[in-house]
């Protein structure tokens, strides 16, 4: 594999670097859908929303990170990931995940709409789609 066929992912939430190292490919969610990156991707700019992202490593390991928004900066065979929230999807339990989207979902349901729940139920969201994804669960 030529150096020019991967690509450096570095994945930082507010607490900690999430995930960093080589990669084939990165797919996340923006604001206008699912992209998908690849080596010598033109530079590009976008906001994230609440997604499990994905990493598929030189060695065929696919890695599944949620993240909760945040922005996404592809550049030089660079992709970099700034999220207020990230986590590993093997670092997340399915059942705690599913729990906790139910009580988000319940507030909303319930009317409580505010800002902290709404961002509450986006990081629910994230883990729940990431702990799936890692535990091939649709």
């Amino acid at each position: 594999m030529a150096e020019g066929d991967v690509l450096f992912v570095d994945v930082v939430a507010a607490d900690r670097r999430v995930w960093e190292g080589d990669a084939l490919s990165f797919i996340a969610r923006t604001t206008e859908g699912d992209i998908g990156i690849m080596a010598n991707h033109e530079p590009f700019l976008a906001v994230l929303v609440p997604c499990a992202a994905e990493v598929l490593t030189p060695d065929g390991k696919r890695e599944v990170i949620a993240i909760d928004g945040g922005f996404l900066s592809v550049a030089d065979n660079r992709v970099s990931v700034l999220s207020q929230y990230g986590r590993l999807a093997h670092e997340i339990s399915l059942d705690e995940a599913e729990h906790e989207f139910r009580e988000a979902e319940k507030k909303l349901e319930q009317g409580d709409t505010s800002e902290t729940n709404r961002h509450h139920h986006d990081r629910a969201q994230a883990q729940l789609a990431a702990a799936r994804k890692a535990h091939q669960v649709d």
